[in-house]
């Protein structure tokens, strides 16, 4: 049984990719980062060893810390930012523990650099329709929650991701965009190692919405019309990106949770 301050691996699990999901601070030493150089979906490096500076950037949030073994190094840290008053619980087990799950770990050389301030900074076409707002869904839920996502010309997005050190994304000839009959989304489960069966579904939902297949899920002909939809309710991209993120929570719970539900009316026929 996990203490009172510790989170078990399935529970974990079940939080990230949703709203709910808890800030995630990996506190692994250098040699284990080396080892095994792979994070939690959503994990951000920190030293063990200075958490006082990292407690003001966590004033109201819910925080869970993990090291290798879920021992002294993540207790220690997890103290301290319960000190500054920070609701914190240790992964119990940590890094290994999660591993040995079988559950999903993104390699660190798959993640853009960030900037200044701790974010991964993406760039692509304005006027998004189902890729440009899929992919940023799944970065901000699976990847970096802080992620900055820029909508510019299309003539203009490799300048800009030169200019402003963006990486470009659902763009012909760059490394984040289709590849074969996958969309980007299939890409950057790819590069991500994000495999799960809801993503995996996701992403066919996703792929037939995107590409034209409407006939590869029944859900894609849906998608693209809400995705279509929102595009003309906003003129603001950025609106728009958020205003649809909860579109993609849902088909997210949808796929991991309820595809084995149905509805009916009246109540209780049928």
């Amino acid at each position: 049984m996990p203490s009172p301050t510790e989170i078990t691996s399935s529970q974990l699990s079940r939080l990230i990719g949703t709203p709910n999901s808890p800030t995630i601070i990996d506190v692994r030493i250098a040699e284990d980062i080396h080892a095994d150089p792979q994070l939690i979906p959503t994990a951000r490096r920190h030293a063990f060893n200075d958490m006082d500076t990292l407690a003001p950037e966590l004033v109201d949030q819910k925080v869970v810390v993990y090291c290798q073994k879920g021992k002294k190094i993540s207790q220690g840290a997890a103290a301290v930012l319960r000190y500054h008053g920070i609701q914190t619980e240790c992964l119990a087990g940590g890094h290994f523990d999660w591993r040995d799950a079988g559950l999903p770990l993104v390699p660190i050389d798959a993640i853009p650099d960030k900037n200044s301030r701790g974010q991964t900074v993406w760039v692509t076409r304005q006027r998004p329709k189902i890729d440009r707002i899929a992919c940023p869904w799944l970065i901000r839920r699976f990847v970096d929650p802080q992620a900055r996502f820029l909508f510019v010309a299309p003539s203009e997005v490799v300048a800009v991701a030169e200019k402003f050190d963006a990486t470009p994304f659902d763009m012909e000839d760059q490394f984040w965009s289709h590849r074969g009959e996958g969309c980007t989304f299939d890409t950057m489960l790819e590069e991500f190692q994000l495999f799960t069966p809801p993503l995996n579904q996701l992403a066919e939902i996703v792929r037939g919405a995107d590409t034209g297949k409407l006939q590869l899920t029944p859900q894609s002909a849906g998608l693209l019309s809400i995705s279509l939809g929102l595009s003309r309710m906003y003129r603001d991209d950025l609106t728009q990106l958020e205003a649809s993120i909860g579109i993609y929570d849902a088909l997210y719970r949808w796929c991991r949770d309820a595809t084995d539900e149905s509805h009916v009316w009246p109540h209780g026929k049928g």
